[in-house]
């Protein structure tokens, strides 16, 4: 393996000049940076990670622990989190908590051993549920910077990233009372025992109540309810004044779509459906889904800079970053009357 030294002894330079040429110090004249860099590419240089990490303090990696990466959400979180690292030349380490409490604490404590330079996390279902996070607080004790997205601990003084869960559902819902003339809309909800599922139904029960409108709430076990096209389809068929279903979460809409049409509804017609999602969710169902699009690939990006401001200063004010959702109407909905 070609080292530091090698390269300044082929180009009869100094080796502190090679390292600075190679990080693109100004102190360094062009012409000898683009000498030091072609013959470090000829040569297939790569730095001595383990000896960067002991002169800095630092590791340049980023830990990443997610509930899940089946829901496309996360999925797309961490499409951006990679990307936005690797142009800032850190890697990342993702670790799957699987919803539990006992791997979170499990994944947190395996890297936070000087294996990473700080973390990005949603917190786990069972974590929230039980209000047990006092290993993320720990973490941030230690002087280790953690960023929380998306499911988020109101009493953790961190950095954090969020979605505008009140508001995009309140949008949502007066969309369906003011431009579609829904007046018996349903919300279909698994994460109800989750933050944003309670901003969520929030939101929903706020547009409700500010036009003087009842709420409606099919509640599901959890996002793993094997039962839901069943509990969906049996109480559209039992209520069927149900004139729009509003879903919280990014599969329920689509299925509730599928529980309409075999009932025999005519969407948007009959029905008005609008769910969570992204622009590919609506090629899913058939009509097309309207949905509340979240920025999920932007929450990776902003979470991933945050983070590594963060790493470089520490005594920068933690932030709370709101990053706005967009209702997308398609053909689930009525738009023309």
């Amino acid at each position: 393996m070609t080292t530091l030294k090698e390269l300044a002894a082929l180009l009869n330079i100094s080796v502190s000049t090679v390292s600075k040429a190679l990080n693109d110090s100004h102190e360094i004249s062009e012409n000898t940076r683009i000498r030091v860099k072609e013959l470090a590419t000829k040569l297939n240089y790569k730095p001595n990670r383990i000896a960067q990490q002991l002169k800095t303090n630092k590791t340049k990696i980023i830990g990443v622990i997610l509930p899940t990466v089946t829901n496309p959400f996360f999925a797309e979180v961490l499409h951006g989190i990679e990307k936005t690292a690797t142009n800032n030349d850190y890697d990342i380490i993702v670790c799957l908590s699987n919803e539990t409490l006992h791997k979170e604490k499990r994944s947190l404590d395996l890297l936070a051993n000087g294996s990473v330079d700080g973390f990005i996390i949603a917190v786990a279902r069972e974590s929230q549920v039980k209000e047990q996070t006092d290993h993320i607080k720990s973490a941030i004790k230690s002087k280790l910077p953690v960023l929380m997205f998306d499911r988020v601990v109101d009493d953790i003084e961190c950095n954090k990233v969020i979605v505008d869960d009140f508001q995009c559902v309140y949008e949502a819902t007066e969309h369906l009372i003011v431009k579609e003339k829904r007046k018996n809309i349903l919300l279909v909800s698994n994460i109800e025992e989750l933050s944003v599922g309670q901003l969520r139904i929030s939101g929903y029960t706020k547009a409700l109540e500010d036009h003087k409108l009842k709420p409606n709430i099919l509640k599901l076990d959890n996002a793993v309810d094997l039962d839901v096209e069943k509990k969906i389809y049996t109480y559209l068929k039992g209520n069927n004044s149900i004139d729009a279903i509003l879903s919280i979460d990014h599969v329920t809409g689509i299925v509730a779509i599928n529980m309409a049409k075999k009932l025999g509804k005519e969407i948007p017609k009959d029905l008005s459906v609008v769910g969570f999602g992204y622009e590919h969710t609506q090629l899913l169902s058939s009509p097309k889904i309207s949905i509340i699009h979240q920025k999920a690939h932007k929450i990776g990006e902003m979470s991933t800079k945050l983070l590594i401001d963060n790493i470089k200063d520490e005594t920068l004010k933690m932030q709370t970053i709101v990053v706005p959702s967009e209702l997308k109407i398609s053909e689930s909905s009525q738009t023309s009357f």
